[in-house]
């Protein structure tokens, strides 16, 4: 089957295989979050990026070979509402942002920063942290070699625009150049971005509205 990241709350996960890692799109909630569970195709090891609601689904997906972690991708409690229980029932490490796990109301086990690493068993996941949504909000970035990079972007980057940063300007610009600087700068065109809800995309659909979205300020 072809993954397309088109998934919705109370249906099945969508599931990419890539060579190094399987990709499992969830949608969950009633803010239509999208949670990601990655697990390394050599070792079987798991990774669930956004914990975000219905735990009793996303133990469900995790299934019997568990997770080594769960990263939370930034403080907003939509994105974190499960992650209790989930890391409870699985005994996984729960991992975030040094400046946002201290409104997390779960233990941390591991903070992290730009350019920190995130292993699932033979794969790495970078840390890129992009300031404006939250203070503390990451994004995760997979290089599949000839499978291209992978962008798990949290609230930080959706199709059509950078997260909310409630009309703040200081904000929204600390949001924009880091998304522009850190992402699209660095990165071609042909990377698949996984938000944190809604509909996935690709940098070269978004890069040419670049302009557009520093002159609208949102």
């Amino acid at each position: 089957m072809t993954y397309t990241g088109d998934v919705t709350v109370g249906g099945p996960a969508d599931v990419r295989e890539l060579a190094g890692l399987t990709i499992s799109k969830l949608a969950v909630g009633p803010f239509d979050n999208n949670a990601y569970l990655l697990r390394c195709r050599a070792t079987d090891d798991g990774l669930l990026i956004d914990a975000a609601a219905e735990a009793d689904r996303l133990l469900e997906l995790i299934g019997d070979d568990s997770i080594g972690a769960v990263v939370t991708t930034h403080r907003h409690h939509d994105h974190w509402g499960a992650l209790s229980e989930v890391a409870t029932e699985t005994g996984a490490a729960v991992i975030a942002h040094s400046l946002d796990a201290p409104e997390i109301p779960v233990g941390t086990d591991l903070l992290v920063e730009h350019g920190g690493r995130v292993r699932v068993g033979q794969a790495t996941l970078e840390v890129i942290h992009l300031r404006g949504h939250t203070p503390g909000s990451i994004a995760l970035l997979y290089d599949a070699g000839d499978e291209g990079f992978h962008l798990f972007t949290g609230d930080s980057l959706f199709p059509g625009g950078v997260g909310n940063t409630e009309k703040d300007p200081a904000r929204f610009t600390s949001l924009f150049n880091d998304v522009s600087e850190r992402v699209f700068d660095r990165l071609p065109d042909n990377t698949w971005v996984y938000p944190g809800h809604g509909k996935d995309t690709t940098l070269g659909a978004e890069r040419p509205h670049l302009p557009e979205w520093r002159a609208r300020g949102w």
